[in-house]
């Protein structure tokens, strides 16, 4: 098999109809730098290693619902995040403008919704 050619940069890419905005908010979230801040694109990095989220202009963005409903946009992926303190955290994504999803089906894991609707999750680390 041929080795492809890749840098090693690997990403995750949101629609949003505010890119400098969506990407302000996870910036906030996981205390990473706005390396790029365009009308249309936007993005986050969290000053070492290969990966990135990128935030893509969608004016025709309709935001997910959770839990999936038949018929209704569902979520196609979504961020985990890594914490120890559960409560801190949620307290922490809140006030930087995230809100807590009304399902929530774990105990150790908190589903947040972003401030344009894209759920992610908060979840207690299990230190492997």
């Amino acid at each position: 098999m041929r080795k492809r050619q890749t840098t090693g940069w690997w990403g995750a890419v949101l629609d949003t109809p505010d890119p400098r905005a969506l990407a302000r908010f996870y910036a906030d979230l996981l205390g990473w730098r706005i390396v790029k801040d365009e009308p249309d694109w936007a993005t986050i990095h969290p000053g070492a290693g290969t990966s990135y989220i990128g935030f893509h202009v969608n004016e025709s963005y309709v935001p997910p619902v959770w839990p999936p409903v038949e018929g209704s946009q569902q979520m196609m992926a979504h961020l985990d995040v890594e914490v120890d303190d559960l409560p801190a955290a949620v307290a922490d994504a809140i006030a930087v403008g995230a809100r807590l999803a009304d399902h929530q089906p774990q105990d150790d894991v908190r589903v947040m919704l972003d401030p344009v609707g894209h759920p992610f999750c908060l979840y207690l680390g299990r230190g492997d």
